[in-house]
């Protein structure tokens, strides 16, 4: 039984192509893993690819990952995403640059995104369309904030650790 699937594997070489953030510019808001965002266009089009991974926040609301791809489809769907986008500025290396002390302190600082979430959200839910559905997964984010991210978290950290799945027997680091 795997417990981490590394969304990477189902990429092809060729679709790495595009995938040029610069990590300086990594948005505080991606939750770690694989792939992450910098500085992206605003146009609104990440999540009309990829709705269950992609969200919008920051400074210029820029998009940024808030769930990692669970599927060969989420995968696909990132893909589109961050093929839309005309600044390069998606990345698919997460697993060469966070570390577990840099997601322990993401998994620290988390309540700064769980205010950015809440203060965004009654604006976005009284808005224009694009706005209403982005929060849906605003309110998306926040169920997996609160409930199982940490376990996804605490996986992807023995991923980084071993570079292997946990397996059921294996006792998972902690935040």
């Amino acid at each position: 039984m795997t417990l981490y699937w590394d969304p990477t594997t189902a990429m092809r070489p060729e679709q790495r192509v595009g995938f040029d953030g610069r990590w300086e510019e990594l948005l505080w808001l991606n939750v770690p893993g694989p792939f992450w965002t910098g500085q992206t266009d605003n146009c609104w089009t990440g999540r009309l690819h990829a709705p269950s991974n992609v969200l919008y926040g920051g400074e210029y609301v820029t998009e940024f990952v808030f769930r990692q791809p669970r599927t060969p489809a989420e995968v696909n769907a990132l893909l589109d995403a961050a093929w839309e986008d005309p600044y390069g500025g998606y990345g698919c290396d997460g697993d060469d640059r966070w570390t577990p002390a840099t997601v322990r302190a993401w998994w620290r600082e988390r309540g700064r995104v769980r205010e950015h979430l809440d203060d965004l959200l009654p604006r976005w839910s009284a808005g224009r369309a694009e706005e209403q559905e982005a929060a849906e997964g605003l309110r998306d984010f926040r169920s997996y904030l609160a409930g199982p991210l940490a376990t996804d978290l605490r996986r992807y950290l023995f991923w980084l650790e071993e570079r292997r799945s946990p397996t059921p027997v294996d006792v998972l680091p902690d935040l």
